[in-house]
């Protein structure tokens, strides 16, 4: 199959999220596997090196328009990805900024406008450039808008007449909700105002996607079947459930060679599951690095933003308490700056058993993956995670909240002790993650032989891409037999 892939961001080039992440595997592992594949982002100018990057095409978006306001210059630039060609689409009024999408916690006022430019601009660049897609395959609402100007624009043009569209939400709490003017540069589909994408004088680009995708898919079955419920579904339960025939969900996969304690070049002290007893000198070399006292005192780590979201308010209230124990806790991560003075606050308290470190550094972020014995993941709601699966990978077993992906690739040690590889609690409180906390706390301290057999089951779990790519390979097919709109 021909497979269009637009993303907003994809590792290797530029990276703000988890997005990135599958925006580069899942195009790797589709190439693999014998597609042809163009993964397509916007030509930000704070990715390394793009304006050496190759001018493939140069056009003008709404060329024939009597609109001069609408007619966009634009430069198609390529790069390569493994093996993965990459185009990028230039236009500097859009994407030169000084971030990907805001500055200071706030969003660009015209994001609107610029990701309907980059999704009009990619499949009309894709049409000139003569790459007859089977599959358009988008992510996310930066590019959900791509299937409704395929359905409207196209809607008669050959090129195009066989392609579908697949729409996949690695996030649903982010819809891209902005005024109807922000769609002006496609006179097709700016004056379109329908109940099912549209709240008075907004549109809403997520709901669009689900509205005119053949196909929609989120990063795990668990998420799938909480948007279609009043609790989990962000407002569009309405609109998921009108689409729940062809909403399904796929676990995303992951690379190990980035993510393997036997092989990972950022840690000193590698292991695996046959040299687990190695996995303690992690520790100690961390708890000396973080000035930690050394020794097999538990540690529980945590690698996150600090927002609601990933449950930091239900772990606040409770770590002075827990802290009373004999463990240690490591937390990085940047987020809401009132929960970060919270978290530093209580990290004061207890210098001498809690670090706190408030930025995103990748080689440390290994290191407390190797060094922790738990690792913490209280999140309100998780469409996947990946850091349960890294933390699977590395013995580190993982606590988590039975939501989304965690529910989804979690056993959990309590239900069956037989094939546990972590713990899971339910309700969103903090009673009950303090109380998880401390179930783990006695095993870990009462039964060390239970703990090592849990942690092989950990690292004997793998979620790989080539078994993730079937499960897309799958919806690609069912996508190419829906009829023409």
């Amino acid at each position: 199959m021909n497979i269009l892939f637009l993303a907003s961001e994809a590792a290797g080039l530029i990276k703000s999220g988890g997005l990135a992440d599958v925006a580069k595997a899942l195009p790797l592992q589709l190439k693999a596997n014998g597609h042809d594949v163009r993964l397509v982002i916007p030509c930000y100018s704070l990715i390394k090196g793009a304006n050496n990057f190759r001018v493939i095409y140069e056009g003008m978006l709404n060329q024939d328009d009597p609109d001069e306001n609408i007619k966009i210059p634009y430069k198609v630039r390529q790069t390569f990805l493994g093996n993965v060609e990459v185009w990028l689409i230039d236009c500097q009024r859009f994407f030169d900024r000084t971030s990907l999408y805001g500055d200071n916690n706030q969003a660009y006022a015209d994001n609107g406008i610029r990701y309907v430019f980059f999704c009009a601009a990619a499949i009309e660049a894709t049409k000139q450039l003569g790459f007859r897609p089977d599959i358009l395959h988008c992510n996310d609402w930066h590019t959900a808008v791509s299937p409704m100007i395929l359905r409207l624009k196209y809607a008669h043009d050959a090129f195009f007449d066989k392609t579908r569209s697949l729409l996949t939400i690695h996030n649903a709490a982010f819809q891209g909700v902005f005024d109807q003017g922000q769609l002006y540069l496609v006179p097709e589909i700016r004056n379109v105002r329908h109940e099912m994408i549209c709240s008075g004088s907004c549109a809403n680009f997520l709901k669009m996607g689900v509205f005119y995708a053949d196909k929609i898919n989120t990063v795990s079955p668990g998420y799938a079947y909480e948007l279609t419920t009043y609790l989990g579904g962000h407002g569009m339960t309405v609109n998921f459930l009108s689409r729940r025939d062809d909403l399904s969900g796929i676990v995303n996969g992951c690379d190990y060679s980035d993510w393997d304690p036997a092989t990972d070049s950022l840690l000193r002290i590698r292991y695996s599951k046959d040299t687990l007893e190695e996995k303690v000198l992690g520790k100690y070399l961390l708890q000396r690095k973080l000035g930690l006292e050394m020794g097999d005192t538990p540690i529980y780590g945590m690698v996150a933003r600090l927002t609601d979201q990933k449950g930091i308010g239900l772990l606040l209230p409770i770590l002075d308490r827990f802290l009373q124990h004999k463990v240690q806790i490591i937390i990085e991560g940047t987020g809401d700056p009132d929960l970060q003075r919270q978290m530093q606050e209580i990290a004061d308290r207890h210098k001498d058993k809690m670090v706190f470190l408030p930025k995103y550094d990748n080689v440390l972020a290994h290191q407390i993956e190797a060094a922790s014995d738990f690792f913490l993941m209280p999140s309100i709601f998780e469409p996947c995670g990946l850091n349960q699966i890294y933390s699977l990978a590395y013995g580190t077993l993982p606590i988590v909240r039975a939501v989304g992906g965690l529910r989804d690739t979690v056993i959990d040690y309590d239900r069956d002790r037989d094939h546990g590889n972590g713990f899971i609690f339910n309700d969103p409180s903090a009673e009950e993650l303090l109380s998880c906390l401390r179930r783990t706390l006695i095993l870990y301290l009462e039964d060390p032989d239970e703990m090592r057999r849990i942690k092989h089951n950990a690292m004997s779990k793998r979620f790989l891409w080539s078994d993730s790519c079937k499960e897309y390979e799958k919806l690609y097919q069912e996508a190419l037999k829906k009829p023409k709109w």
